[in-house]
């Protein structure tokens, strides 16, 4: 039943990671990095790019060589470095060889352009990989979330989750570094250093991370922003309760599956164990029958040397063959005995199999229900209370000395910052505190436990010594008894 409920957990993560991407479709704008200005996939447009880079490149190396080559041969002779010659060479590059590449403006360029062409494509990928980046995070997102769904490690969601998030903290880093830039009317000049051109870039975020209504507690809720940050919270929440389930669960079930192949080994062998002894008997006389170890009269092996070791020899056969067949005789009683009784127990005690099977030692099915909601609830309603206090610090700022309060100053961010570091620190102070105490009392744990081997194996060490000095006294005592017998 526990197994169920892992699966039921399963399957609502699965919808509410559905939820959270329409809520993630409504803030961010798909369309802004799919598709360029011309009306083409960016996909297409990077390979575009890259395609045109190459030709460039290929077709000034062959121009360099060229041009290389005749340089050297004009060292020797002279007639190879007449001007007609690199018009012919030229001719020939425009016209023939660039026929063979594909290039933007249609007609091959002379060599001393390809360079600033190569800077023109460069500058254009940089605008198109900023695009094409959004594409890749979340392809990776919806990856790893298929992975989450087959798999209980709580790795594979994180990184879903953390995927959609950089899709939105990467936007907000830069278009804040080109705010940052036109206070510092920085703009045109970070334009001219010919790095990438901030003024085209698109922003795919939605202008509802601008308008989030603060101070309407029901308006805060509702708005996506805050629902694509609680779902979130929730899925991951989910995510480890999943892990909590699957790592609690597991290992009984592995048991129980271990333990009902024992038992049903165990009833196919009782039931057909009379046949198996009688064919233990029946081969045991057939090796005595080729061992050739028929009786015989003991005198007629009396009569000579060598036929006196061999029945020697043959008795010792004997015996070992005798002491198999009682040990398989035995072994065969005793399980088929005890197949009995388990099937008389399961008969008057129908609770005993789930008993012997382990299955009863899973945790309840109720109970991880239980554990789980309300482990949710409280931590999702600290993780509500505390947003809302941290985006409205004045709950704080009310009990504070109205000169304090009544400085413009203290709405600033970095004082509200400020106020709110007793609450930053308290959960990591708390975690790091729990993990000291646990770390702690490991560690006696494990000092007290190498105290007691250390008893034991002086104990050990006393028994052993006390042992071997009884046998001397004894081997004493037979050795005095013997001579005075003697």
């Amino acid at each position: 039943m526990a197994r169920y409920y892992l699966y039921i957990l399963r399957i609502l993560n699965a919808f509410l990671f559905i939820w959270i991407v329409f809520i993630f479709l409504t803030l961010f704008d798909f369309n802004a990095v799919l598709v360029t200005a011309e009306n083409q996939f960016i996909l297409v447009d990077v390979i575009e790019t890259l395609f045109n880079l190459l030709s460039y490149a290929l077709y000034g190396f062959l121009y360099l060589v060229v041009i290389i080559l005749i340089a050297l041969f004009a060292l020797h002779f002279i007639w190879i470095s007449s001007p007609q010659l690199f018009s012919i060479i030229a001719l020939f590059f425009n016209k023939f060889l660039g026929m063979w590449f594909s290039f933007p403006g249609g007609n091959a360029p002379n060599v001393i352009e390809i360079p600033a062409l190569m800077f023109d494509e460069l500058m254009v990928l940089t605008e198109e990989i900023y695009l094409l980046v959004f594409s890749i995070l979340f392809i990776l997102s919806i990856i790893y979330v298929i992975k989450g769904l087959f798999n209980s490690d709580p790795e594979n969601n994180m990184k879903a989750i953390k995927y959609l998030v950089l899709m939105i903290v990467v936007p907000l880093i830069i278009f804040g570094f080109i705010d940052m830039l036109r206070l510092l009317n920085a703009v045109e000049f970070f334009n001219s250093l010919d790095i990438i051109n901030l003024n085209e870039l698109e922003d795919p975020l939605s202008p509802l991370f601008n308008q989030l209504p603060i101070n309407d507690i029901f308006g805060f809720f509702g708005s996506a922003v805050t629902l694509f940050a609680i779902l979130s919270y929730i899925f991951l929440e989910f995510t480890f309760q999943i892990n909590y389930v699957d790592q609690v669960t597991n290992p009984s079930l592995k048991r129980s599956k271990r333990l009902e192949t024992q038992l049903s080994l165990l009833r196919k062998e009782s039931i057909s164990i009379t046949a198996n002894v009688e064919k233990v008997k029946e081969e045991a006389e057939k090796r005595k029958e080729e061992l050739g170890l028929e009786k015989e009269k003991i005198t007629k092996f009396m009569q000579q040397k060598e036929e006196k070791l061999s029945y020697i020899k043959e008795m010792i056969e004997r015996k070992k063959l005798e002491m198999e067949e009682q040990k398989l005789v035995r072994a065969a009683s005793k399980t088929r005995r005890l197949g009995r009784y388990v099937d008389k127990l399961f008969r008057q005690d129908p609770e005993a199999e789930d008993a012997l099977t382990a299955s009863s030692s899973a945790p309840r099915a109720k109970s991880l229900i239980i554990s789980t909601v309300l482990n949710s609830i409280f931590r999702i309603s600290v993780l509500v209370i505390f947003s809302f206090i941290i985006i409205h610090p004045q709950i704080f700022l009310q009990f504070l000395p109205p000169a304090m309060t009544e400085s413009i100053a203290m709405y600033s961010p970095e004082i509200i910052i400020l106020l709110l570091i007793p609450i930053i620190l308290l959960f990591p102070i708390i975690a790091k505190t729990i993990g000291y105490v646990r770390q702690r009392s490991l560690i006696i744990q494990i000092k007290q436990e190498e105290k007691v081997q250390e008893i034991m194996a002086s104990v050990g060490d006393y028994v052993k010594k006390e042992e071997a000095e009884d046998e001397t006294v004894e081997e004493q005592t037979d050795v005095e008894v013997e001579e005075t017998i003697t």
